[in-house]
């Protein structure tokens, strides 16, 4: 991992006040579940030492959903932004939670346990894997990277260093994606040739503005330099570093829109009809429209070929229409999916599910029975696997074949051309230039670890 997460960390900014010092007297002794029960085990009964990176509305927001069990104990953030980390580090003050401005830093803490990764997606692969190769587990937030390189090298560092890790999609915890599921896998749409996913929206034709602000990232109390990490070190905006809604606007820190809704919807097939790599994808589109300060695509269409099986995308920032998700005539931001059998339609979203019958293909077939168990909420899940070893159900071992195809589909956008995959050798065929720019260029000093490129 480079840099050496070993050697001294310039950027320290330990938030202590005299309250939270007096509060370590009142808070129970804690022994970290790392240190009991043995290499790689943790007592069922032992309370889970969290720590978080990145301190925006998503990560507090899981955050929060953790703290609420009274197995958990908040003892670390992490945050480039003085205010964002002041803020967490004041909600927990009576667990003297401590703050770091350098996720090195934090990482190298023994009473640490597991960590939330929240950061702009640019970060995501690189502090995850560090967490790995820190000895913790880990719940990573959505997209899990934004290399194809990434993808793989954070799959076999979990899988290494046996690390317990979450992709925060937490849709798929949701009962109704259960009950598609157990749909789909009845056989009663018969054998399934098309699945169609999208996420549209209008943002025609300011997109996320133009910023008028003048603030430097120092009268802001943000580590400009830190925040870019290994991606380009841009001008700074504060529309980009705003929210992670923003985030989707600029290609460096994000993909774009895909990476960053794709994986809650292309999950759902990928899940019901357990798929692995797709063979070939093809995707157009680009920047057509949008006069925003951001450079992102504000159009992408993409097609995955499986065996007997082919899977769409459609991402649209400047038309909102929803197909039979529309419902009022007005532009919002509109999400689903389709599956076409040889018996019947089944269309869903987050909420709701929907058959359409071919005819009378489908009269007389039973529903099927309920067979997936409810989840206790996408980061309980991951708090139970921290103590049981077991891997979560949206780990990256699984994961992996949702975030492949989304940056396979960035490849072909950025090339113009399809990409073909070999899933059995997890290579690029036939393209040196694909494969080359699959592995992403750090800016330095970070350098992206590819001894983690072997499984």
């Amino acid at each position: 991992m480079n840099p050496d997460p070993s050697t001294p960390v310039s950027r320290r900014c330990f938030l202590k006040t005299t309250a939270a010092a007096a509060a370590v007297a009142a808070v129970p002794t804690i022994i970290p579940a790392s240190a009991l029960g043995g290499p790689g085990k943790s007592p069922p009964s032992e309370r889970i030492n969290v720590g978080i990176i990145g301190c925006g509305g998503m990560g507090t927001s899981n955050l929060t959903t953790c703290a609420r069990y009274p197995d958990v104990v908040v003892t670390a953030a992490c945050d480039v932004w003085d205010a964002r980390l002041e803020t967490v580090t004041d909600r927990y003050r009576a667990a003297a939670c401590k703050g770091y401005r350098d996720f090195r830093e934090m990482l190298q803490q023994p009473s640490l346990d597991a960590v939330i990764i929240a950061t702009p997606p640019h970060w995501h692969a690189l502090i995850a894997i560090a967490a790995c190769e820190a000895g913790k587990d880990l719940y990573v937030q959505k997209p899990m990277t934004l290399h194809l390189a990434e993808s793989l090298a954070l799959r076999n560092a979990v899988n290494k260093h046996k690390r317990i890790c979450q992709v925060g999609t937490q849709v798929h915890a949701t009962d109704n994606y259960r009950r598609v599921v157990e749909f789909i896998r009845s056989g009663n749409l018969g054998p399934i040739g098309v699945a169609r996913t999208f996420n549209v929206m209008n943002q025609h034709p300011q997109g996320v503005g133009t910023s008028t602000q003048h603030q430097t990232p120092q009268s802001l109390g943000l580590d400009w330099d830190l925040w870019c990490g290994p991606a380009p070190l841009g001008r700074f905006n504060l529309l980009l570093v705003r929210d992670a809604y923003n985030h989707c606007s600029w290609m460096d820190y994000s993909g774009g829109w895909t990476p960053g809704m794709a994986p809650h919807i292309i999950d759902l097939p990928i899940w019901a009809l357990d798929l692995g790599f797709p063979t070939n994808t093809s995707a157009s589109g680009g920047r057509f429209f949008l006069k925003d300060d951001g450079d992102a695509y504000d159009h992408h269409e993409v097609l995955w070929q499986y065996p007997h099986l082919t899977l769409t995308w459609m991402s649209s920032l400047t038309n909102s229409y929803g197909f039979d998700f529309h419902g009022e005539p007005k532009p919002q931001r509109r999400l689903g999916l389709y599956f076409h059998g040889a018996n019947g339609t089944l269309y869903a979203n987050y909420d709701m599910f929907k058959l359409v019958p071919e005819g009378d293909k489908m009269k007389g077939l039973p529903e099927p029975p309920k067979s997936i168990p409810s989840s206790p909420g996408h980061e309980r899940e991951w708090l139970d696997c921290v103590k049981s070893r077991n891997q979560p159900s949206c780990n990256p071992n699984y994961h992996v074949r949702v975030d492949v195809p989304v940056q396979l589909s960035l490849l072909s956008l950025k090339l113009g051309r399809s990409i073909r995959f070999d899933p059995a050798t997890e290579q690029i065929l036939g393209d040196p230039e694909a494969a080359r720019l699959a592995v992403p260029n750090y800016r330095g000093p970070w350098k992206f670890p590819k001894q983690y490129l072997k499984a």
